[in-house]
């Protein structure tokens, strides 16, 4: 890794949790964090980044079973459903339709699914974003704090795909390597695109090759963002980031702080985050049609409560 810019220091990345707060910026009872910088102006901007029509998926199919636990009910016949006996005399009369129906259990927070994690994700001190206590989130009704609900109403904005492994000439990062903000910036350079405010990043690392041609999707040794993007990302006003990998780079070259941009993102911050990311098919179609930027779409579920959800980002160009 190799940069002009000076390295932050264990002490100025822990400091990041003071200078980079976002905390109150938005009012005392903001929610939203950085997603605030999605204004009604910078939505009508991302449906003019639509100039073909094309779009493509950003997020990883999840295997089954290897990620899902299912269980099917699969009837031939509707009137022979259990319970039927309990539906109106016309119900049982139809024997010509059937169904199919599934219910699933799913753990998305990891290093596979695509999902994007709210602010109530992380704390650090016992803290959440906006200076909430992580006693606000309980196991039985999850967080009543900066859920991923507050994202109730979707994502919807500008989406800039910043592909730093091509920038740097590879086909992919290596395990452990971190993208700095000459990257991102060199990045924006040899694409003819730059970040504003409002803009959700994605961040190429070519992880996303690498698990299509057969390799492992685990394991706690991984590129991805550097710390020393933090200030950049909050100098830009930057309202998503997402990447191939989980976010951060791995080891992080921090002993105090495992993940900083993900506690910093968060709790500080109040960036919401989209992991693990599909970005080969979103890549391919940008260098094709030679435009970088495009409409991203983010529609969470809405669970209450929980401190994120799979997703499915669309990328229309």
């Amino acid at each position: 890794m190799t940069t002009a810019r000076p390295m932050p220091s264990q002490d100025d990345v822990l400091g990041y949790f003071d200078t980079l707060s976002n905390w109150g910026r938005w009012g005392d009872d903001d929610e939203l964090g950085t997603l605030n910088h999605i204004t009604d102006e910078v939505r009508l901007a991302a449906a003019r980044a639509v100039r073909h029509g094309r779009s493509v998926s950003c997020g990883w199919e999840i295997a089954v079973p290897e990620e899902l636990e299912r269980s099917t009910n699969v009837c031939p016949c509707a009137a022979d459903m259990p319970g039927a006996e309990n539906m109106p005399e016309l119900f049982h009369n139809d024997r010509r339709w059937g169904f199919s129906n599934e219910q699933l259990g799913i753990f998305f927070h990891g290093n596979t699914i695509t999902h994007v994690d709210s602010p109530c994700h992380l704390f650090w001190d016992g803290t959440m974003y906006n200076g909430r206590s992580h006693s606000m989130v309980d196991a039985v009704s999850g967080s009543s704090w900066a859920a991923v609900t507050a994202a109730a109403n979707g994502i919807v904005t500008r989406g800039v795909l910043l592909d730093v492994a091509a920038a740097r000439g590879v086909s992919w990062l290596e395990p452990g390597d971190g993208v700095v903000p000459d990257d991102l910036e060199e990045a924006e350079r040899r694409q003819g695109v730059r970040v504003r405010s409002g803009d959700a990043v994605l961040l190429r690392t070519g992880r996303g090759r690498v698990r299509h041609e057969g390799g492992a999707a685990g394991g706690m040794t991984q590129a991805g963002w550097h710390a020393s993007c933090l200030p950049w990302l909050r100098e830009r006003e930057v309202a998503l980031i997402g990447a191939d990998t989980p976010q951060d780079v791995q080891p992080s070259g921090y002993e105090d702080i495992l993940m900083p941009v993900h506690a910093v993102s968060l709790v500080a911050m109040g960036l919401w985050l989209l992991d693990n990311c599909d970005l080969e098919a979103c890549t391919t179609t940008a260098a094709e049609l030679g435009q970088w930027d495009f409409q991203l779409a983010v529609a969470p579920v809405r669970f209450a409560g929980t401190s994120g959800s799979p997703v499915n980002p669309i990328a229309t160009f």
